[in-house]
């Protein structure tokens, strides 16, 4: 089958070549049966979704920055029990070109991420959207060079709760506020797609946005019981150590911010964002997620 315009085909299941000069993590052996699967062709690999995932970030008082992350529950189908950056797939109606839009047009958008107007406008407004139901904090504004102002009351909360049970779109949460949305607080930063391997998968968009002036976010999803606000270093060692759950796009985002020591250089930083798409190999020792040369090092328990 080919592969969707705007996405490179799904590479296949690999047990033949060698793990030398790439970065293989070691996978749970229950995926090793499901990888032989696909490679033999009794599995098809599933569709992923395209989702929007937003890198929340704040100058830290005493220097360098802080990314807010979410640890999901344990009852989560996938994932459970990682702490990830607030996210989700697009939804029907975050394609509504009825949105107040301020910022870059969804052409430009879509030249940043290798995708069409259509999907790069549903991303963006997912991003916004999804970044609002999980963190409380909304990337809009009256005008297009103002910022909404402190969210946290209660008829702020009632219209999140109407955003998750799809009872208002954003389209409507937006003009019911009179506000725009502010697609220039947000930043292109990655695309990864979930290995071929899983059941549930996703074809995400990775966005950086500041933390707004006046908002604060609040531990308000359902499907974290942990919030907070870490630095990327931090993030990095505790994973190393054991005592924090992420996944390579986590762990290799946070990585990747050890580099910058303020929000606003996060912000200039220029980005090649291109697809990826970690390979799966299976070997008489197990099955790996291997990844690119150039992320070599960037996530705990790989093998040279």
């Amino acid at each position: 089958m080919p592969a969707p315009a705007g996405r490179r085909p799904d590479p296949p299941v690999n047990e033949e070549a060698p793990l030398t000069d790439v970065s293989g993590l070691r996978l749970p052996d229950q995926f090793a049966q499901r990888a032989r699967d696909i490679e033999e062709g009794r599995a098809e690999p599933a569709a992923p979704r395209d989702a929007s995932t937003v890198v929340l970030l704040r100058d830290a008082p005493s220097g360098g920055i802080e990314v807010y992350m979410l640890r999901r529950v344990s009852s989560m189908p996938f994932a459970p029990g990682a702490y990830v950056f607030p996210g989700g797939s697009v939804d029907a109606r975050d394609g509504d070109r009825t949105v107040g839009w301020a910022g870059p047009s969804p052409e430009e958008w879509g030249a940043a991420f290798g995708a069409g107007e259509t999907l790069a406008r549903e991303l963006v407004c997912a991003a916004v959207r999804e970044t609002f139901e999980e963190s409380g904090v909304l990337l809009a504004g009256p005008t297009a060079d103002l910022i909404a102002g402190d969210i946290s009351g209660d008829d702020w909360e009632a219209d999140r709760q109407a955003l998750l049970d799809r009872s208002l779109s954003l389209a409507a949460l937006l003009d019911k506020r009179g506000l725009v949305l502010r697609g220039d607080l947000l930043r292109p930063w990655a695309h990864w797609i979930t290995p071929v391997i899983e059941e549930r998968r996703y074809d995400t968009r990775f966005f950086v946005a500041a933390l707004p002036a006046g908002q604060r976010t609040r531990d308000v999803s359902t499907e974290s019981d942990r919030v907070t606000w870490v630095r990327p270093q931090e993030a990095v060692e505790a994973a190393r150590r054991g005592e924090m759950a992420l996944l390579p796009p986590t762990m290799v985002t946070l990585t990747e911010l050890t580099a910058y020591d303020s929000v606003a250089a996060v912000l200039a930083a220029e980005r090649d964002v291109r697809p990826r798409l970690p390979e799966t190999r299976v070997t008489g020792d197990g099955v790996y997620l291997v990844l690119p040369p150039e992320l070599d090092g960037h996530v705990p328990g790989a093998r040279p």
